[in-house]
């Protein structure tokens, strides 16, 4: 089976089982960004939020549960001052909609390489002292999950089949490697943090569309 007849039958299945009344996003926006496809790898911390294996081996997730997640953490970061919450993206297809996150939610970028003693040592020069941290992929961002648990300062992570938990305190699950996937799940969860703090009517959307967070990279910076 080809890999757009993969993407139709796993769009089919989910129409089966998904009820599109409940997602913040109608499923098939949800699908078409491919936020369910996980990888050929599976953790045991992530085996309850997937869906089913597919015939190449790919572990696709449950959108439900990821837009689940989704809710429980918007309700959670909407709790902070945005100048308290930080958003790491070490990956080039997070690194645009980390921006755009940011600029929407008021919270801090920490865009690229991860800088040693950023959180964890006050005599840097740089140093923050953020009360949350998101992070794109637990694993690319994995000092700043390190330097967040050494402070004590939670950690909300998207988090794909191949990830596990370890020193993450919510978990959403998503396709955290698609430049699409990435651009509608920070757009998403900004949306809902605004709706939570009450700044964006529930029937409203951001100022910025979905096309905005996706990241815009050239041939030569993905091969580079």
């Amino acid at each position: 089976m080809s890999e757009d007849e993969e993407k139709k039958e796993d769009i089919k299945l989910e129409r089966e089982t998904v009820a599109e009344e409940e997602l913040l996003l109608p499923r098939d926006t949800l699908l078409s960004a491919g936020i369910h496809i996980g990888t050929r790898m599976k953790t045991r911390d992530m085996e309850s939020f997937i869906y089913r294996v597919r015939p190449d081996g790919l572990f696709v997730l449950d959108v439900k549960k990821t837009d689940e997640r989704i809710k429980i953490a918007a309700k959670f970061l909407a709790r902070f001052e945005p100048s308290k919450i930080a958003a790491a993206a070490a990956r080039l297809y997070a690194q645009e909609p980390v921006r755009k996150f940011c600029e929407v939610t008021g919270a801090i970028p920490l865009i690229g390489r991860f800088i040693p003693g950023l959180l964890s040592n006050p005599l840097y020069p740089r140093h923050i002292e953020p009360e949350v941290i998101i992070v794109s992929d637990p694993r690319a961002d994995s000092q700043a999950v390190k330097e967040a648990s050494m402070v004590g300062i939670p950690v909300v992570a998207l988090c794909s089949t191949d990830n596990d938990f370890s020193n993450v305190d919510l978990v959403i699950p998503t396709n955290n490697k698609g430049r699409r996937a990435l651009a509608v799940i920070y757009w998403l969860l900004a949306r809902q943090i605004l709706r939570e703090r009450g700044e964006l009517p529930p029937d409203k959307d951001l100022p910025l569309t979905m096309e905005d967070f996706e990241a815009k990279i050239s041939r030569e910076e993905e091969e580079g």
